[in-house]
């Protein structure tokens, strides 16, 4: 075979290498009627618009066509952050991260429900109207979800391009949010209970099953623990701490013991930066040492930013 014979056999191999590689692309249409009906049933599950999951997916995983995507079925660009299953290593913003790698693209996009859902930091948009896509999408960006200035922007021009907001109008039934699921709430105790009379002078709350009051200006474990006719030490206990410490404005201080796990409709917290042990034992009403044993942990154990702490 001549020297030009080879040269169009290669160049013809090349341009049907390069048409099948167009061919097997998705298009964005194609992308997004692929995954609305996951996104869909995300939206009604897990209270996130389907049209942000949508534009998300669409974004993060250059319409299904990324590496990420077609390698490790990772259609939004999570990290590992502790996780336990099975990783990809990609280069990103640096050499070599560590990605999660899923068994299927829909294992990927009710990860990234669960991601949202769960981590304190996102928790301000389950207050958004269903339907209020451009709050979603600047609140992601405000949170930190992506680096790229212009986030916010780019996830509301696929929605519009393609009109994915009319998929947030088929809700018919709104989950709880992050807060109800915490179960902080308004209690009048019963007559008999030491506490009853105070309530006609202060709002008592309830998380997870325990009474507990907001501390004001001024205030101190001494003197909330005299309204309330107990000792300062037992008041203390209450609060898993051994002496007492300067209260600020707006610290949860629980009146009576705290429970031995979390309530039964909240199983886990994703620890965000500044967490640590004692202030989730507060914040889910958990006794800090069963809180480090739920988790298999020793005193002193401060988990990371991503860690998961199981709170029952």
């Amino acid at each position: 075979m001549s020297f030009l014979n080879k040269f169009l056999v290669l160049l013809l191999s090349l341009v049907l290498s390069i048409t099948n590689a167009s061919a097997q692309k998705m298009s964005r249409a194609d992308y997004i009627n692929r995954y609305k009906e996951i996104a869909i049933e995300l939206m009604k599950s897990h209270a996130i618009p389907a049209s942000i999951i949508l534009a998300q997916a669409s974004l993060e995983s250059g319409d299904g066509n990324s590496t990420l995507a077609k390698e490790a079925n990772n259609h939004f660009g999570i990290k590992c952050h502790n996780w336990k299953g099975d990783t990809f290593l990609h280069t990103d913003d640096s050499v070599n991260e560590c990605f999660r790698k899923y068994k299927t693209p829909e294992e990927s996009f009710r990860d990234h429900s669960e991601f949202l859902r769960y981590r304190e930091r996102y928790q301000s948009l389950f207050d958004l109207k269903p339907t209020d896509y451009k709050g979603w999408a600047y609140g992601l960006k405000k949170a930190g979800y992506a680096t790229n200035p212009n986030y916010a922007q780019l996830l509301i021009k696929i929605i519009e391009d393609y009109s994915l907001f009319k998929y947030d109008v088929l809700r018919t039934t709104l989950p709880p949010s992050p807060a109800a699921i915490i179960d902080e709430k308004i209690v009048t105790p019963e007559r008999g209970r030491s506490e009853y009379h105070f309530t006609l002078t202060r709002t008592l709350l309830s998380k997870n099953g325990v009474l507990f009051v907001v501390a004001g200006q001024g205030e101190s474990f001494s003197s909330i623990a005299a309204e309330f006719n107990l000792f300062t030490k037992e008041l203390l206990k209450f609060n898993d701490l051994k002496q007492e410490i300067p209260l600020k404005d707006g610290t949860t201080v629980y009146i009576e013991r705290k429970r031995r796990e979390g309530d039964k409709n909240l199983s886990k917290h994703i620890v965000e930066n500044g967490d640590n042990m004692y202030e989730i034992s507060q914040k889910y009403a958990i006794r800090l040492d069963k809180l480090h044993k739920i988790n298999g942990v020793k005193k002193g154990y401060e988990p990371n930013e991503g860690d998961e702490v199981k709170l029952r």
